[in-house]
């Protein structure tokens, strides 16, 4: 398995010869483990992954407290671990020669620490190698792909969990507090995300954080989660209606599905992201709904729960093999409530689409005792 990870820096070298750069200094939690198989969020310390493109050297800087989780887990040369008290660029000039050409994540690195990271290391300027990284991670490996399934997996239990405890009465957070403890004990290192669990008009809140509200009868219920287990993530959305469903809420979620299905059904190689905005755009907006909904139709994913590629109207890329993401329209309506559905979509080396989420689609009508 040493050979996935020693693979992925060779392609890394290979970007930076072609673009003459000497030495790449990585400062991503997601890309240094992406690198290294070694993850941990360093908050305000310092973590960075130094390799050179013409040589094998390469070192792992990591807090004095992630020493020994480092030695256990870290595919790398050598290990420099930085005490509290030490200044980390100090150390960091200590241990690597001045390259006459330094790739940085620009997107990953402080304008403070990045202007006293070219002093230490007596860099003009840094090339951003951003481009080089996303270029690598975005085209997923069947490897990383039985990972995220193996996060798909867990997190579907999680949702049927959540449609079997909630219950009339129940605050939006006691819920989510349910789904989070569920999480962990199905194997979950932990949420991919902030848990989204709202209801009634709170539905209507794309990104709404879940609340004092309680479930109550004839209220659309929607639920966003997503894990991350064993470094990779999932990303899942069902909404429910809790009783009886009416005619405006049936209409409101069959769009929001046919949108979602038509965005799958046109999921191959060879077509755009911005064409699979618009066939769900469409949809919603022919059905008179098109101003509620606000947001591009989906995103990559990976280590990460939001990675590129944008699936939304301007990015013309064509989807090839590798790439995955999600599909998830959704329609916001100020007074209905909302509906997402979301799933998860992987292109496969035969350029076919493969959803990787199988949770039921079709409208679900909870039947919710009371507290």
């Amino acid at each position: 398995m040493d050979m996935l990870w020693q693979d992925r820096k060779t392609k890394l070298k290979q970007y930076m010869m072609q673009h003459q750069i000497e030495a790449a200094l990585l400062t991503s939690p997601a890309s240094i483990y992406y690198f290294t198989d070694f993850y941990s969020e360093p908050h305000e310390r310092f973590l960075a992954f130094y390799m050179e493109a013409n040589s094998q050297r390469e070192i792992l800087f990591v807090p004095r407290l992630d020493e020994q989780a480092a030695a256990g887990a870290a595919k790398t040369e050598a290990i420099v671990a930085i005490a509290d008290g030490e200044d980390p660029l100090q150390v960091l000039k200590a241990a690597v020669q001045r390259p006459q050409r330094l790739g940085l994540e620009k997107n990953a690195i402080s304008a403070a620490r990045y202007e006293r990271l070219l002093e230490a290391l007596q860099q003009p300027q840094a090339v951003d190698i951003v481009d080089g990284i996303v270029a690598l991670r975005m085209f997923k490996s069947e490897h990383e792909i039985a990972k995220v399934q193996h996060a798909v997996q867990i997190v579907e239990q999680v949702v049927a969990h959540a449609a079997a405890v909630a219950a009339v009465g129940m605050t939006e957070l006691e819920l989510a507090a349910e789904i989070e403890y569920q999480m962990r004990k199905l194997g979950a290192d932990r949420p991919a995300f902030e848990t989204i669990v709202l209801t009634g008009a709170r539905s209507a809140l794309p990104h709404g954080r879940p609340g004092a509200a309680k479930l109550q009868q004839g209220h659309f219920l929607l639920i966003d989660i997503g894990v991350q287990a064993n470094g990779y993530c999932s990303d899942i959305t069902r909404t429910f209606v809790i009783g009886e469903a009416t005619q405006e809420q049936r209409r409101l979620y069959d769009t929001v599905l046919a949108a979602n299905q038509a965005a799958i059904a046109a999921s191959k190689a060879g077509i755009s992201f911005a064409e699979l905005d618009r066939i769900a755009r469409d949809i919603i907006a022919e059905a008179g709904y098109g101003q509620w909904f606000t947001h591009r139709l989906g995103h990559g994913f990976g280590m990460e729960v939001h990675e590129p590629p944008s699936v939304a109207a301007g990015n013309t890329a064509l989807l090839q093999p590798g790439v995955l993401y999600t599909i998830e329209p959704g329609i916001y309506h100020p007074t209905l409530g909302g509906v997402r559905i979301e799933d998860d979509v992987y292109i496969a080396a035969d350029g076919s689409a493969k959803v990787l989420t199988s949770y039921p689609k079709q409208l679900i009508q909870l039947e919710l005792g009371g507290r």
